[in-house]
């Protein structure tokens, strides 16, 4: 643990957290950017592009397992409320799973979030890149565009972290105007009756189709897999504690709108669509917002969902940059990575591993342009279970932390999560679930034969490391008992 840290470990919560400066960090994100990131960190293409697989999975029970695994997110951003008030960190879980789990845990999911966004950066630069070419026809080369977006998210990086701020609070507003717009137009379908769909238009599309499980509770559960990949990122408010303007105030109330953002963005906007357009209209591959627009006579629709799933890859890629900067820099300030990487600018933002981080990403384009096979999809495919390996930590560091708090050895966090820690029990058990569907469903299998092999990357890399340095702090786990108590 770092002397900063430390000092900031024997503080009271809170106490300190609007300083400038805090990690090396400016703490330049304010009120607004911080509950745009956190509504766009739950908003993305899993629900622009991803739920029309879904809904033709589950049918109109899809607006159940939203609501669920909501629940669940809910419970995951709570646990990790408490810890960021505890100690507001932009090492985030990567922190507190090193205070509370081990060395090896906090290097393990450090290398592993920061592997989670560089892969989710190519993915997303690529696909960007392949959304332009609805509007310009491939005259212009894919690659290309992929190279543009990949320099300007990286220069708008590197300038300040309040222009990120700018651009994820636009690309957020994006999403949400197309969402509310979505559901404002059904509800006039619904109510009025105008545009081609108002002669099939009825809330009874719910359950008038073999009812609302149409094919069965186990199809629906089959899709838990990719609901809860729609919400990957939402935990990504918890890496700007570091560089938030009164983290204290702005964080708690950023994590405490996640139910009413969950319920309209994603179970709102799905009951509307469903009730507007019957669910066996939808197809995999195909977006459930290009074919509500087609049905209701709105041909510009696909149009306007092509630039908002547009913005959804660039926000994806931008939070991407962000993250991975800070990831590295917490790890080689721990001694858990190289000490190149905790060089920042002068604006405060990560130089080296934000430009690392963005080499990798373009390496991942070109070999997504030589080799666009399976090899690449099985790369892909671990996205998914490394984020969620993110939301396990958050959930077992909040039940360590809980239990010291309450024997008196750590100050009691004043954002504490309701109902932990068996709140926090109940999600891991959902996340083990959700993984065992996985594991059953053989296009998503692939991504756990990756986890092992990554896994196995890094104990061996771990074990290297502390064999080069046995004393060294990075690989000793610290007595906290022993530091003053707030």
């Amino acid at each position: 643990m770092t002397s900063v840290q430390v000092e900031q470990h024997d503080k009271t919560p809170g106490e300190g957290a609007a300083a400038e400066g805090g990690e090396g960090y400016h703490r330049a994100l304010g009120a607004r950017q911080i509950q745009m990131i956190a509504i766009g960190g739950a908003i993305g293409t899993g629900l622009f592009l991803g739920a029309g697989k879904a809904i033709s999975k589950a049918g109109p029970s899809l607006i159940l397992a939203y609501a669920i695994a909501g629940l669940v997110i809910f419970f995951i951003m709570r646990a990790l409320g408490e810890l960021l008030m505890y100690r507001p960190v932009s090492g985030s879980f990567s922190d507190y799973a090193r205070e509370f789990l081990g060395p090896f845990w906090g290097y393990a999911t450090g290398w592993t979030y920061w592997l989670f966004w560089v892969v989710t950066g190519i993915t997303e630069v690529t696909a960007a890149a392949k959304y332009m070419s609805y509007w310009t026809h491939d005259s212009f080369p894919q690659w290309a565009y992929a190279l543009i977006f990949t320099v300007i998210l990286y220069t708008a990086n590197l300038i300040s972290v309040k222009l990120f701020g700018e651009l994820e609070f636009w690309f957020s507003m994006v999403k949400v105007t197309a969402i509310v717009g979505m559901i404002l137009i059904c509800a006039g379908i619904l109510t009025v009756g105008f545009s081609d769909a108002a002669a099939t238009a009825s809330v009874s599309n719910l359950w008038s189709d073999r009812g609302f499980f149409p094919n069965g509770i186990g199809e629906t559960l089959m899709t838990l897999q990719i609901v809860m990949f729609a919400f990957l990122a939402v935990e990504l408010v918890g890496v700007t504690a570091g560089e938030s303007k009164d983290p204290e105030k702005t964080l708690p109330k950023a994590i405490n709108t996640v139910p009413w953002r969950i319920a309209v963005f994603y179970v709102g906007a799905l009951i509307m669509i469903m009730s507007v357009i019957p669910w066996s209209n939808f197809k995999a591959g195909e977006s459930p917002f290009v074919l509500a627009f087609e049905k209701m006579g709105l041909g510009v629709g696909a149009a306007i969902v092509n630039f908002v799933v547009l913005t959804a890859a660039l926000s994806s890629c931008n939070s991407g940059m962000y993250s991975t900067g800070r990831m590295l820099r917490d790890l080689a300030l721990n001694g858990q990575g190289p000490k190149f990487f905790t060089k920042l600018t002068k604006s405060g933002t990560p130089l080296v591993g934000t430009t690392f981080s963005a080499a990798l990403m373009l390496v991942g384009v070109w070999i997504n342009y030589v080799a666009p096979g399976k090899a690449f999809d099985y790369v892909v495919s671990f996205a998914t279970i490394s984020g969620m390996w993110a939301w396990i930590m958050i959930l077992v560091c909040q039940i360590r932390y809980r239990a010291k708090a309450d024997r008196g050895e750590l100050p009691q966090s004043p954002f504490r999560a309701p109902g932990a820690p068996w709140t926090s029990w109940f999600a891991l058990l959902f996340i083990g679930m959700v993984i065992v569907m996985m594991g059953i469903d053989k296009d998503s299998r692939v991504s756990l034969y990756c986890a092992p092999l990554w896994g196995l990357i890094l104990g061996v890399s771990y074990l290297v490391l502390k064999k080069r340095n046995p004393a060294g702090a990075a690989f000793n786990k610290a007595d906290r008992t022993s530091e003053p108590v707030a």
